[in-house]
């Protein structure tokens, strides 16, 4: 589990372990922006999880890094035997609007949030595929529905739907299954200026879904759902019918905007396929 010596990810992390769940605890152990490096935080976690009689253990890898994931990975399986579930929940954020955002900025966000969750579990895939099983938790964030500060952050979360779609796909016929949680919580990337508020999103109420994603029964792959305050709810992408001619014109598109944003019978589609199928149907009509 990545990004778990503090916030979200302790959470989870005590919750897994207090479920019997052996627990790698990874944290680089930087600051919110991604800068320096501390074991402590995750081996605090570690103590946590001893003294309460669980197992766990702590690793500092930097897993924006090929070599930083594999060398998590390796660690997991040479010391627990195996490894049957992944949460990357691993971030930074800059805060920065447009065009103040560079690209630099970016860059960083894309490595760590999206870089992290593919090298992680590119790393892992092999021993999931091996076994015919796996459970995989990307993070993602509200944050995709767009904020005018956190151009970057945003990019990358939507980045990492994209990854999570793609990867559930992949892993189906290896009993691999992929979703994504849009953490609602209060933590150094995001503190509420007011205490009844930041009770009110403590992290541990995000991590019953967290350990319901990663867990055995979870009947689901590919989807998102949102978790926090006390409040768990789907995210989805949907596509509407739409208007359909077969010589368009500009002038069709405006004229049949309202056709085209019609939400009263959405789909929400599997995959690629599903939606070219559903998208093109119109064609096998003529």
């Amino acid at each position: 589990m990545t990004g778990a010596g503090r916030g979200i990810g302790r959470s989870y992390a005590l919750l897994l372990a207090s479920r019997g769940a052996s627990v790698v605890v990874n944290d680089l152990g930087g600051s919110p922006s991604g800068k320096g490096a501390d074991l402590a935080p995750a081996e605090s976690v570690v103590a946590e999880i001893a003294a309460l009689g669980g197992t766990a253990l702590a690793d500092g890898s930097d897993i924006s890094t090929t070599e930083g994931a594999e060398a998590l990975i390796g660690t997991t399986v040479d010391a627990l035997g195996r490894i049957d579930a992944v949460i990357n929940n691993a971030g930074i954020i800059r805060w920065a609007g447009f065009p103040e955002a560079d690209a630099e900025n970016l860059a960083r966000h894309i490595s760590v949030h999206l870089g992290g969750s593919f090298n992680v579990t590119r790393a892992a895939w092999p021993h999931f595929a091996a076994q015919e099983y796996g459970r995989v938790v990307m993070t993602t964030s509200s944050g995709v529905f767009g904020l005018p500060d956190n151009t970057s952050y945003a990019a990358a979360k939507g980045g990492v739907i994209g990854l999570t779609r793609s990867l559930a796909r992949a892993g189906a016929s290896y009993g691999i299954r992929v979703n994504a949680i849009a953490p609602a919580a209060a933590t150094r990337m995001g503190m509420p200026d007011d205490e009844a508020t930041q009770r009110a999103m403590d992290p541990v109420l995000v991590a019953p879904m967290a350990a319901y994603l990663a867990h055995e029964d979870c009947p689901v792959s590919g989807e998102i759902y949102a978790a926090g305050a006390g409040r768990f709810s789907r995210i989805f992408l949907a596509t509407t019918p739409g208007f359909v001619t077969e010589a368009p014109t500009i002038e069709d598109v405006a004229d049949h905007w309202a056709a085209i944003n019609d939400e009263s019978d959405y789909d929400v589609p599997n995959d690629l396929l599903t939606w070219a199928s559903t998208f093109m149907s119109h064609l096998g009509k003529r």
